[in-house]
C-alpha cells in the first residue's frame, strides 16, 4: 500500500515542501527492512532505525518480514537533521494499515522521534510554517517545544504534540482537531535592555556619531586608545536602534530557528548585537558547511554586527564583508547549488591606532616605529574601509569626566529623534523600498542629496584634500541627508556637509 505524508526541507533560511512518499509490502524471500531514498543524510537514514523502535515501543506493531520503501521527493534535493522522523513514522503506518488511510499530504509535519515515541524539538520550525501558510495546508503538526515560534504565523491551525500516538489521534478522533492559532505580534513582543547611553561619560562627539549612524544605518569605525570606551559604546547601539516590526523579528527569529540558536519562548524581539571573536574563520563570518548554514554577518541581520580588534581579524574573513556591506545578502556558492542569506547589517568596527594602542594619546608614549604603524594600518584594504561611512576618533576621558557624577542623555530620548528620523526615510522611500539612507541607490542620492553652491565648494575641497573615492562622495551625502533627517530639514545644508565631513576626519590619519 502507497501513503503519502508531506514535510519540509531547510534551503538556506527558507523551507521546501518534501513529499514523503511511503510503500509497504510483505517480503518473502529475505528479512524486511525499511530503506529511505531521495538524497538523505546521515541523520535521514538513521531514521530507519530510530522509526522502527518509536512504532512498536507507542503499541503499534512492524513486521519484520514487512519491507518498507520511503521515497523523499524531490530526490535531487539534499534532505538533512531528524524532523522526517515523524512524517516517515506517520506514513509506514498508514501505507501497513495501522491507520486509515486518509489525505494526510494536506498537513505539513516535522519532528524528530525518540525510541519511546516522544517526539522532540527540532530546527526551522518557523520555516515550515512559513511554508505552510503559502502552501495553503490545513495545518502544521510539530513539535509542542517548537510551538512559540512557530505560532508567529497566524493563519495556519498548529498541532502541536509530544508523543506519536497524540498524531495519530488527529486522523483518527475527531475531538482531537483542535488546533492552536498564533498570538497577534502585539502580544508577543518586549524589549528588554540591560545597557543605556546614559551610562557612557563624556564621549560626546561619539555619542553624536552613535545617533547618527542609527539614523541613517550607517556602518562606523572607531578608533582610539585602550580603555576609551569604544566597546561600551558600540554595546548601546542596539538601545537606540528603531524596534523590530514584525516582518523584521520573523526574519530574525527564522534565522536563529535554523541555526539552532533560540532560547526562552523563541522569539527574538531585541535587534540582535553579534560580536565574533578576531580569531573566526571566513565560514564562520560568512556561513558555511557542505550544506550552508548562516555565519555571524547572517546572525546580524537586522541588527549590529560589532567587530572588536578590527585590523586582527583574518584578511580573507574581512573582505568577505564587502558583498553584504553593498548588496544586504551574502551568496555562497557550492558545486550543487548557491544559497543566498539575508545579510541588512549595521557594522561597528573598532581599532587601536597603532599596535601598541597608543598613537596620539595624550597621556601615553606610542613605542611602535612608523613601519609597524603603517603595516597595522594595511592589514585593512581601502576597499573595505571605503565603505565604512562614519569614521571617528575615540579620544581618552579626561580626569574631570571620569570623576564626573554627570549622567548623559537617555537611550529613550536619542531613540525618538532616531525613530523620527526614520520616518521620514520611509516616507521619502515609500515607492522605491530602500530601507534606509544608508542603502540608497545613485539614482536616489542625485534626487535627494542635492547641494547649494556653498555645499558643492567645501565639498570639492574636501576631494582635493581627503583624495575620496567616487564611493566616499556617496557616503558623504548619504551622511548629511541622514544629518539633515535628525534635523527636520528637507534640504541638506552646509552645516549638514561639514559634520558630515568631520565624520570622516579619520581618514586625516589612516
Amino acid at each position: 500500500m502507497l501513503a503519502r505524508v508531506s514535510s519540509a526541507a531547510l534551503v538556506g533560511i527558507n523551507a521546501i515542501e518534501v513529499d514523503v512518499q511511503v510503500d509497504a509490502h510483505k517480503c518473502r524471500d529475505s528479512k524486511g527492512r525499511v530503506t529511505i531514498v531521495g538524497l538523505p543524510d546521515t541523520a535521514v537514514k538513521e531514521a530507519s532505525e530510530r522509526v522502527r523502535a518509536a512504532i512498536v515501543n507507542s503499541g503499534f506493531s512492524l513486521d519484520f518480514n514487512m519491507r518498507v520503501t520511503v521515497n523523499l521527493a524531490p530526490a535531487d534535493l539534499k534532505k538533512e537533521g531528524p524532523g522526517f522522523d515523524l512524517p516517515i513514522a506517520l506514513g509506514i503506518l498508514l501505507a501497513t494499515g495501522q491507520v486509515p488511510l486518509t489525505d494526510s499530504s494536506d498537513f505539513l509535519m516535522l519532528g524528530e522521534l525518540s525510541l519511546d515515541g516522544r517526539v522532540r524539538k527540532v530546527t526551522g520550525a518557523l520555516s515550515s510554517a512559513i511554508a505552510a501558510a503559502n502552501l495553503k495546508k490545513s495545518g502544521l503538526i510539530i513539535p509542542k517545544d517548537s510551538l512559540d515560534e512557530a505560532a508567529l504565523i497566524e493563519n495556519i491551525p498548529i498541532y502541536p504534540v509530544t508523543n506519536l500516538t497524540e498524531v495519530v489521534h488527529i486522523f483518527t478522533e475527531e475531538k482531537n482537531r483542535s488546533p492552536i492559532l498564533g498570538k497577534p505580534f502585539e502580544e508577543i513582543f518586549s524589549e528588554d535592555f540591560i545597557l543605556d547611553m546614559s551610562e557612557i561619560k563624556g564621549q560626546i562627539a561619539a555619542r553624536r556619531a552613535l545617533e547618527i549612524a542609527a539614523a541613517g544605518g550607517h556602518n562606523i569605525l572607531m578608533s582610539g586608545p585602550p580603555g576609551s570606551g569604544k566597546t561600551m559604546l558600540a554595546k548601546r547601539l542596539p538601545t537606540i536602534l528603531p524596534p523590530l516590526q514584525r516582518e523584521e523579528a520573523m526574519e530574525v527569529t527564522n534565522i536563529y530557528s535554523i541555526a539552532s540558536m533560540l532560547k526562552g519562548n523563541g522569539i527574538i524581539m531585541n535587534r540582535p548585537f553579534r560580536s565574533p571573536h578576531h580569531t573566526i574563520s571566513t565560514a564562520g563570518l560568512s556561513g558555511g558547511g557542505a550544506v550552508p548554514r548562516p555565519g555571524e554577518i547572517t546572525l546580524a541581520h537586522r541588527g549590529v554586527l560589532f567587530l572588536d580588534e578590527f585590523p586582527e581579524f583574518n584578511r580573507g574573513a574581512l573582505e568577505v564583508l564587502r558583498q553584504p556591506m553593498e548588496d544586504r545578502v551574502i551568496t555562497i556558492s557550492r558545486a550543487a547549488a548557491a544559497y543566498t542569506f539575508p545579510a541588512d547589517i549595521q557594522l561597528i568596527a573598532s581599532m587601536n591606532p597603532c599596535p601598541c594602542g597608543y598613537f596620539g594619546d595624550t597621556k601615553r608614549h606610542c613605542t611602535c616605529n612608523p613601519i609597524q604603524r603603517e603595516r597595522y594600518k594595511q592589514k585593512i584594504s581601502g576597499p573595505l574601509l571605503d565603505r565604512i561611512d562614519i569614521h571617528m576618533n575615540i579620544a581618552r576621558l579626561s580626569k574631570d569626566e571620569l570623576l564626573s557624577a554627570k549622567s548623559g542623555e537617555s537611550s529613550k530620548y536619542i531613540r525618538e529623534r532616531v525613530i523620527a528620523a526614520r520616518k521620514i526615510q520611509s516616507e521619502r522611500f515609500k515607492e522605491s523600498g530602500t530601507a534606509n539612507n544608508a542603502s540608497m541607490r545613485a539614482i536616489e542620492i542625485k534626487e535627494y542629496c542635492a547641494l547649494g553652491e556653498q555645499s558643492r565648494d567645501i565639498l570639492s575641497s574636501a576631494i582635493d584634500k581627503l583624495h575620496l573615492s567616487a564611493r566616499s562622495y556617496d557616503r558623504i551625502l548619504k551622511t548629511s541627508r541622514t544629518i539633515a533627517d535628525l534635523d527636520g530639514q528637507p534640504y541638506i545644508e552646509l552645516q549638514h556637509i561639514s559634520e558630515a565631513l568631520r565624520l570622516r576626519s579619520f581618514d586625516k590619519q589612516f
